[in-house]
């Protein structure tokens, strides 16, 4: 599956977050094309290294199947905020997946790490809808790479970007089990932007509020 493109509108305002914060797929669905990303193997992904440690709240828990990896390739930010921004911008595409794999597109990890209203919980939601819809979960890699955080000057706001290399990465049906393959292409590579918020009740949290799929992103292809 391909991950949808988000109307024009919504990126426009996007792209206006990401510069004020301080920076910025496809509507077809096609059962072997791809979409958007969680931690690496069958164990339960809960706080990433960039979490607060004094973290007031309870994160949900997210296992996945022995056959799913999501691996994350980027060196710890050394700022305690821009840490944070980025571990809970790879734990909002693992939601994504865990969706998936729960068959559910109203699953409360996604919401969890997603601000209500925002281009990102959409994104998510219509990700999650078009597996369940068309009876696929997901298997393989992904890979993600290339990560950077710019925070914004009042520190409750960054703008994350990463690459993702999906080359080994498939739908999978579930009933039948077969593993949707596909040859390798430019369609295999994304580039995300999202924006990052510091939520007002948790400490320590952040949300996905806006996000960009940039889809054959070849400048993230190895």
């Amino acid at each position: 599956m391909k991950r949808r493109t988000l109307p024009a509108a919504a990126l426009a305002a996007t792209a206006t977050l990401l510069l004020t914060a301080c920076g910025g797929g496809d509507d077809s669905a096609k059962a072997n094309d791809k979409i958007a990303g969680a931690d690496t193997g069958a164990g339960t992904a809960s706080a990433s290294p960039g979490a607060s440690k004094a973290a007031n709240f309870k994160r949900p828990a997210m296992t996945f199947p022995a056959d799913f990896k999501m691996v994350f390739d980027r060196t710890e930010p050394s700022d305690d905020k821009k840490a944070a921004a980025l571990g809970d911008a790879e734990n909002f595409v693992r939601a994504i997946n865990y969706g998936i794999v729960r068959q559910d597109a109203e699953d409360a990890a996604y919401k969890f790490y997603s601000t209500p209203g925002g281009t990102a919980q959409a994104y998510a939601k219509k990700q999650i809808k078009q597996y369940v819809d068309g009876g696929w979960t997901v298997t393989g890699v992904q890979r993600y790479s290339r990560a950077e955080v710019d925070m914004a000057d009042d520190g409750n706001r960054a703008s994350v970007s990463f690459c993702d290399d999906d080359s080994k990465f498939y739908g999978k049906e579930i009933k039948s089990q077969k593993v949707l393959k596909t040859q390798p292409s430019a369609k295999d590579y994304y580039f995300f932007e999202i924006v990052m918020t510091a939520s007002k009740e948790a400490d320590g949290l952040w949300t996905a509020e806006d996000i960009q799929v940039q889809k054959e992103a070849t400048q993230c292809k190895a």
